[in-house]
């Protein structure tokens, strides 16, 4: 799988509260969560976020409360990806069971600077700053989660195989 966007950059800590604020949690349709989310950190991002673009975001991305409700607002919203230093552990198996790939990179989070063009190669790691002309390789993700993400998540890959 590969993804081409722009960046959109957030600092670190970002809570599930920020990505998808609570108020808005009375509804699971994925379309409704897209034009709420990051409203409180960037209220323009919902209107101008664009299909394939990116976040990059610092440590521990997600965390907060274990809904699912934040990986589907950012799925919904266009984002192909989220790089990040690191992800609160839950959300980090909220977003492979969505089908929202995730990669952790400390040079990415270093480097990228809001509207920089990145693509990112999820089966080998890479991760190309168009913009800036940079290379990195990502952690690596586990074959059976990028599985996951190339199903559309946990309950797409469970029909896809016939278990239900």
């Amino acid at each position: 799988m590969k993804f081409k966007g722009n960046v959109w950059k957030f600092g670190a800590d970002m809570d599930t509260d920020r990505i998808i604020p609570a108020r808005y949690l009375n509804t699971s349709d994925p379309n409704e969560l897209a034009t709420h989310c990051m409203e409180d950190e960037d209220p323009s991002f919902a209107a101008k976020v664009r299909h394939g673009d990116i976040i990059v975001a610092g440590k521990n991305f997600g965390c907060g409360s274990s809904r699912e409700h934040a990986p589907i607002a950012i799925k919904a919203a266009g984002v192909s990806c989220v790089i990040a230093r690191s992800f609160a552990r839950i959300f980090y198996r909220n977003s492979f069971n969505m089908g929202l790939p995730i990669l952790e990179s400390d040079e990415v989070v270093d480097t990228a600077s809001q509207g920089d063009t990145i693509e990112v190669d999820m089966d080998s790691g890479e991760i190309h700053n168009v913009t800036k002309g940079l290379r990195f390789k990502a952690r690596p993700v586990p074959p059976f989660m990028q599985e996951l993400i190339k199903a559309g998540g946990l309950m797409e890959s469970i029909r896809k195989k016939g278990w239900v």
